[in-house]
C-alpha cells in the first residue's frame, strides 16, 4: 500500500482502533480520529494525531471531518461490544452499532467516501456444529451483540449494490494482545475479555478469577477459542485497506488463525510466564457461550494475502501481560 492514505477510523481512542491508528502512521499515511470517548482513551490517542469527538451518526460532524481533510477510506470500529449487556440492554446495541453505522454511512455517501473496513465478529455465526467456521457458515447469532452487527453488515452489502461504495467486512473471532512496542494495548474497564481478565488477576489487579463452564465437549472442558494477536487484525485491516484502494471488490473476511485454545490452556500460559499461581474458581456455564469457535482463515490468507506475525499464545499473553505491568 504504497500510496499515501488519509484514513478516517471511527473508536480510534479504543483498543483496537488506537492500534490501527499506530499502523497507518507506521505505514507513513494520515489517520483521523471520530470517537466520543465513551468508552476510548486519550492516554491512546498519539501526539499530533486530530480528533474529533463526537458520534459516527452526526453527518455534520462527518461532512466537517471530510471538508477538513480528503478521506479516503474509513476504518469503522466505533461500537458497543460487551455481549452479556447486549442481552440485557438490547437497544442500546441496536442504536449504538445498527442505527449509528446507518447514519454513519449515510453520512459518508454524501460527502463522498467509498471505501470501508467494518468491524464485525464471529458472534453473528452463534453456535456452530462444524469447526472450523467459514464465511459461508450459516449465521444464527445467540445474542443482540451478533445481531446488531449481522444487520450492519446487511445494511453495508445493500448500500454496496444501490451506490458506488466498496467494502471488505472482517468477522474478528477472539482479539487479544497489545502493542508489541509497547504503545497501546486495552484500557477497558471493567474488562471482559478472557486474556485481559488473566493478566490483571496475574499482575495483582483482582484477587482471583473465575471459569465459566468446565463440562463442555473439548478435551478439558473449557471452551475453545481462536486468539488473534491484536496487531496482526490490524495487518488484515492494512491488507484489506490496500485491496480497496488497488479497486479490488467488496468481501467478507474471517479474521482468525484457524486453531484454537481453551480456557485452561490460556491460563496455564499467563500463569507460566507471570511466574505466579492464579486464583481461579469454576462456575456455571453462561447463556449462549459456544463450547468452540475457530476461524477458517484461509479466505484471509489468500484473498488479501494476509501473512500472521504473532501466531503463537505465548506472544499475546506476554505482550498483553507487558502493556498491564506497564499500565497497573
Amino acid at each position: 500500500m504504497s500510496n499515501h492514505m488519509t484514513v478516517l477510523v471511527t473508536g480510534g481512542a479504543g483498543y483496537i482502533g488506537s492500534h490501527m491508528v499506530l499502523a497507518l502512521l507506521d505505514a507513513g499515511h494520515q489517520p483521523v480520529i471520530l470517537d466520543d470517548f465513551s468508552t476510548g482513551h486519550e492516554q491512546l490517542v498519539p501526539n499530533g494525531v486530530p480528533v474529533f469527538r463526537g458520534n459516527v451518526a452526526d453527518a455534520g460532524l462527518v461532512a466537517e471531518i471530510c471538508n477538513s481533510y480528503e478521506i479516503d477510506a474509513v476504518a469503522h470500529f466505533a461500537a458497543s461490544i460487551v455481549v452479556p449487556e447486549s442481552v440485557t440492554d438490547p437497544l442500546k446495541y441496536y442504536l449504538n452499532n445498527t442505527a449509528s453505522t446507518i447514519g454513519f454511512i449515510a453520512a459518508c455517501v454524501q460527502s463522498g467516501i467509498k471505501r470501508f473496513v467494518f468491524s464485525s465478529t464471529a458472534a453473528v455465526y452463534g453456535n456452530q456444529d462444524c469447526n472450523p467456521i467459514s464465511e459461508d457458515a450459516s449465521t444464527q447469532p445467540e445474542n443482540p451483540y451478533g445481531t446488531s452487527k449481522l444487520m450492519s453488515e446487511n445494511i453495508f452489502r445493500d448500500c454496496a449494490r444501490a451506490t458506488n461504495i466498496s467494502y471488505v467486512i472482517l468477522r474478528y473471532f477472539n482479539v487479544a494482545g497489545a502493542d508489541p512496542n509497547g504503545r497501546a494495548g486495552q484500557l477497558s474497564e471493567p474488562a471482559t475479555h478472557l486474556i485481559k481478565i488473566a493478566v490483571e488477576a496475574a499482575v495483582g489487579k483482582r484477587a482471583s478469577m473465575q471459569i465459566y463452564g468446565t463440562d463442555y465437549p473439548t478435551p478439558d472442558g473449557t471452551c475453545i477459542r481462536d486468539y488473534i494477536h491484536v496487531s496482526d487484525l490490524i495487518g488484515a485491516h492494512m491488507a484489506a485497506l490496500g485491496h480497496l484502494q488497488a479497486g479490488g471488490k467488496s468481501m467478507l473476511v474471517n479474521c482468525g488463525y484457524g486453531h484454537g485454545a481453551s480456557v485452561r490452556d490460556v491460563l496455564d500460559v499467563v500463569a507460566t510466564l507471570a511466574g505466579k499461581k492464579l486464583a481461579i474458581t469454576d462456575a456455571p456455564r453462561r447463556a449462549g457461550d459456544a463450547a468452540i469457535l475457530v476461524a477458517d482463515s484461509t479466505k484471509l490468507r489468500t484473498a488479501l494475502g494476509w501473512t500472521p506475525q504473532y501466531d503463537d499464545l505465548q506472544k499475546i499473553v506476554s505482550d498483553a501481560l507487558a502493556w498491564e505491568r506497564a499500565n497497573s
